[in-house]
């Protein structure tokens, strides 16, 4: 695949990014006024490198922020140093709680589905002792 063509595959995952989110996940992806870098590259599988360097990435973003910011999802740019804080610290919490209630939920599932399985190992290995305190001899 030539620079060409990944140029063009980048630009397709971000323009299909773009169209799969709603203005509310744009919100939590604000960060020091504009949209989280890092995030963008994530969930669009490829380098940060290729928001600066494709000029079709880059402009796209450009327009992207432009039009959430006439829309008040983006605050207006402002001063540097001057910038409102856009999450405050009960949203910043709210949203820890929530990933870390997901992971403790995860976990728990997964245990409750050990347990199960350690369950079941017991009540057999309990079968076979008992029959080998009665006969002296392990079952087959």
């Amino acid at each position: 695949m030539n620079g060409q063509e990944r140029s063009e595959e980048n630009f397709r995952a971000f323009r299909n990014w773009v169209s799969g989110k709603s203005d509310s996940e744009f919100r939590e992806m604000v960060g020091q006024g504009r949209l989280n870098r890092g995030e963008i590259c994530r969930e669009c599988n490829f380098s940060r490198s290729v928001l600066t360097q494709n000029p079709r990435v880059k402009e796209a973003l450009h327009q992207l922020e432009e039009r959430l910011r006439n829309s008040g999802v983006l605050p207006t740019l402002a001063a540097p140093g001057n910038l409102p804080p856009l999450r405050t610290k009960g949203q910043i919490q709210a949203s820890s709680d929530a990933e870390r209630l997901k992971r403790l939920e995860a976990e728990n599932s997964a245990l409750r589905v050990e347990l199960a399985d350690l369950r079941e190992q017991l009540k057999r290995f309990k079968a076979i002792e008992s029959v080998l305190a009665e006969t002296g001899r392990l079952p087959r």
